[in-house]
């Protein structure tokens, strides 16, 4: 039996409830699957909370524990808008080049949506395209030459605002990260029995950078006859899958779009609350939910700990624990469908005196397995 290192970043606002719950039915998974291995947890700090104490919102020691276990299961960090630090998460993919975040959307029996038998995998592309963060700010002397330089170029596309009173987003598109991604999302097809990959972007409109990423997705189609391969556009994506979800298997795109489809995958599938997630590289992997840290919640022991369990039944694929990942998404999926130890969020009402806790929900998951 082996035994597995792991990194616990506990994160911030409802993080620590989260990462505790997780952790605890990690472990019993592993603990109640005859020939499972064990994990030794490391756990690290991250996100607003220590910012003060550490002058940073991801520690250098954090960052070199990610490098140096197994796996990473990470809890959510806010990420302020409009101001503040960088993405934690941005950070951490592009720091350790992990490539690709891997989202997959299913529907479980209990959770209300809309739609029904959803089973789709989002792999996005995780370090390039306009998330790179390669911005200048109106005014700079920086945007002025930009401007300057787009427009002797260009002769028929010119940048009409002044600096004073435009911001300059970079977009960037190459061949060798667009090819890492579209190779992962056929193997992860091949490797799972799926049967289709949908490669999305806009290429009709942005010919030389998402027109890249189509020419290297039908370049790499080539070599996997085996699993069917289609394009869409981004905008015609988002509505074939709000008409018909059922005709899609294996979506992958560049980042941005990425970000905006698992969202809306998750939205098919009852909402974040039951979405997990993973950013993979060539040498080490971070396991999180796809939701944010929910600060007015914290310390209350309310918010729904599925989608960083999930997370976790990822992290156990990762580490070739299948049968525990098994086990793990058995007892959740039993204790969504039965209905009675859930969070607020999952009953009928969100008033509902039945509702319990984040720890309590976790007890009943462990108790399913």
């Amino acid at each position: 039996m082996a035994t597995h290192t792991a990194t616990l970043i506990t994160g911030d606002g409802t993080g620590p409830e989260l990462a505790a719950a997780a952790q605890r039915c990690i472990d019993a998974a592993l603990e109640k699957t005859p020939g499972a291995g064990s994990i030794e947890w490391t756990e690290c700090v991250a996100g607003v909370d220590i910012m003060d104490s550490h002058g940073t919102p991801m520690p250098e020691e954090t960052i070199e524990s990610v490098r140096n276990t197994d796996a990473t299961l990470k809890a959510p960090i806010t990420t302020p808008i409009g101001s503040g630090f960088r993405s934690v998460n941005v950070l951490l993919r592009q720091t350790l080049d992990m490539y690709c975040c891997l989202r997959p959307c299913k529907s479980y029996e209990g959770v209300r949506s809309k739609y029904e038998n959803i089973d789709l995998v989002l792999i996005r592309e995780n370090c390039e395209d306009l998330y790179a963060g390669v911005e200048f700010a109106k005014g700079t002397p920086e945007v002025a030459e930009l401007i300057e330089t787009v427009n002797r170029l260009s002769t028929d596309k010119k940048v009409m605002t002044p600096p004073e009173s435009t911001g300059i987003s970079i977009k960037t598109i190459s061949e060798q990260n667009s090819e890492r991604i579209l190779r992962f999302a056929f193997e992860y097809a091949r490797k799972h029995g799926r049967k289709k990959v949908t490669y999305i972007e806009k290429a009709n409109i942005m010919k030389h950078t998402d027109g890249l990423f189509k020419e290297v997705a039908e370049r790499v189609a080539k070599d996997y006859p085996d699993i069917e391969s289609e394009e869409r556009l981004i905008d015609n994506m988002c509505m074939q899958l709000v008409q018909k979800p059922e005709l899609y298997d294996v979506l992958v795109t560049e980042n941005l779009y990425g970000d905006i489809l698992s969202d809306l995958c998750a939205g098919l599938v009852g909402g974040l609350g039951v979405a997990p997630g993973a950013n993979i590289g060539d040498s080490g992997a971070v396991f999180e939910a796809t939701h944010g840290s929910a600060p007015k919640y914290k310390g209350q022991n309310k918010v729904n700990p599925t989608a960083v369990i999930l997370s976790g039944k990822l992290m156990l694929e990762y580490l070739k624990e299948d049968a525990a990942a098994k086990t793990l998404e058995d007892a959740v999926s039993k204790v969504i469908a039965d209905g009675e130890n859930t969070t607020y969020d999952m009953k009928p009402s969100r008033d509902d005196p039945t509702a319990i806790g984040t720890q309590e929900m976790a007890d009943a998951i462990i108790a399913a397995m």
